[in-house]
């Protein structure tokens, strides 16, 4: 099957049983005519009919290897720094359409599998049949052009003992039974965003393990449909309210649920199964296939989106209310501007000094994709929304609702709210737009989200300096002082 249209991908979702916990409530079945989710699958849906609009198909597909048949690009296995760059392209035809506000679209873990299908070598390390597998789920993801969720980190009960001792062993995502068919895992994992609204679980290897005995139960990747037997989710609330595109316009489109995952005894028949019982292996899987590079190159190309939103928001914002000449103003936007030019520098830095791993495929150079994911966290995504909440102040809080609007028999509104360049109604659904960015329960949970992403950033700035080569700069510094005075 070429790559899926929305309404195929709906279908879909409704046709699954996955077994879903939302406020007190059990769905198992339509789940893209759920309140809580039925939005964000709407926003899902969209992003694969983009692969049938002609202004995109050529970006977003290529020609799959089996078949000829139009596949997701993101399952282009690069050869060169143009197979980069057109990965790119079609990664941010996706990360402009949602504004780099949903974090798990259909191309992050289809990068993950298209690395770990153009390593079987690696896998064969775990014994030939790993390989095989692998290969057969990667491409049969690629010409079903399936929705994967994944979930990684353990529950977070008692962190100054490792996750294979918290609770006696029993809650952390583990092996209990290994037949001659296939596995049963029990426990539980943190945090399958999107997942309710997926075709398929990943579950992979999350913190580092240690080569110990005590290790090999919690040492495996897997895969399992998402209404698989014993498989059930326990979600968030839902941070969309209920409002539409004019009172809650990011909420409404973009609310990607999170969930924890448990197994209770699920089965994992043995074709996919892609790991097991070799913590050596799990701790490299993603270095050493190179998915975590492909993995990083689309999360940049999604926050260099981001920022290029939050840039367009603020200007529009300061020209609105005429503050847009104030110098300080100004040294902020200019502050926007040397964010997305250095988003954009590093991507493209990153792909023409990209190299091929011993697997064959082109890879973004790691240091600069290792430097610009420790730097986005940390300096940029906190700064987007400050800057949005320092134009706004308190007309963030002056946002009537589009109901009020029908209602103002008076005109109180329209008069008294109206900006230096815009009406009433356009002023409004403009800073309820920045107000859902910077201010709302949905801004709070994407600011944790890009916070964390990749893990705490005191570790990542850790591992950072522990993988960079600081020798030439050190020589440098030991030629300069050798010379003679």
């Amino acid at each position: 099957m070429p790559a899926r249209t929305g309404s195929q991908y709906l279908a879909r979702l409704d046709d699954r049983t996955t077994e879903i916990h939302i406020d007190g409530e059990v769905v198992t079945s339509a789940v893209s005519r759920h309140p809580a989710f039925s939005s964000v699958a709407r926003s899902f849906a969209r992003l694969y009919d983009l692969q049938h609009d002609p202004a995109h198909r050529g970006d977003l597909t290529f020609p799959s290897p089996a078949t000829g048949e139009p596949v997701p690009v993101s399952f282009l296995a690069p050869r060169t720094t143009d197979d980069l760059v057109r990965r790119r392209a079609g990664m941010q035809v996706w990360a402009r359409d949602s504004a780099g506000f949903l974090g798990r679209t259909p191309d992050y873990l289809a990068s993950a599998l298209t690395a770990f299908g153009a390593a079987p070598a690696f896998f064969a390390r775990a014994g030939d049949v790993f390989a095989e597998r692998m290969l057969r789920y990667a491409d049969r993801m690629r010409e079903e052009d399936l929705l994967l969720a994944h979930t990684l980190v353990p529950p977070q009960v008692n962190r100054a003992v490792p996750a294979v001792r918290q609770g006696d062993g029993a809650l952390a995502t583990h092996i209990v039974h290994e037949r001659s068919d296939g596995i049963v895992v029990r426990g539980a994992r943190l945090l399958a965003t999107a997942a309710p609204i997926a075709d398929e679980l990943l579950v992979l290897p999350s913190t580092v393990l240690r080569n110990a005995p005590e290790d090999a139960p919690y040492s495996f990747a897997f895969a399992v449909p998402t209404d698989a037997p014993g498989l059930r989710f326990h979600c968030r609330s839902s941070l969309h309210r209920g409002g539409g595109a004019f009172d809650e316009p990011l909420a409404s489109r973009f609310d990607e649920m999170d969930a924890i995952a448990v197994f209770d005894d699920v089965f994992v028949p043995s074709e996919r199964v892609f790991l097991l019982g070799r913590p050596e292996l799990c701790n490299t899987l993603y270095s050493e296939t190179g998915a975590g590079a492909l993995m990083t190159h689309q999360v940049v190309t999604r926050t260099l989106a981001k920022t290029e939103f939050f840039l367009g928001l603020a200007s529009s914002m300061a020209e609105a209310i005429g503050i847009s000449g104030f110098a300080h103003i100004q040294q902020q936007i200019a502050e926007l501007i040397s964010y997305v030019e250095i988003e954009r520098a590093l991507l493209r830095a990153a792909e023409v000094e990209g190299t091929s791993n011993e697997h064959g495929v082109f890879l973004p150079r790691w240091e600069t994709l290792n430097a610009a994911r420790n730097w986005y966290p940390t300096h940029v995504a906190p700064r987007l929304t400050e800057i949005v909440r320092t134009f706004g102040a308190s007309g963030l809080m002056a946002t009537p609702s589009e109901a009020d609007f029908a209602a103002d028999a008076h005109g109180d509104l329209e008069l008294y709210l109206q900006s230096a360049t815009c009406g009433a109604v356009d002023r409004t659904a403009l800073f309820r737009l920045a107000a859902d960015a910077a201010v709302s329960g949905f801004a709070g949970r994407q600011t944790l989200y890009e916070q964390f992403f990749f893990g705490d950033p005191v570790r990542m700035a850790a591992a950072l300096v522990g993988s960079y080569d600081l020798g030439p700069a050190q020589d440098r510094v030991r030629d300069l002082l050798d010379r003679e005075r």
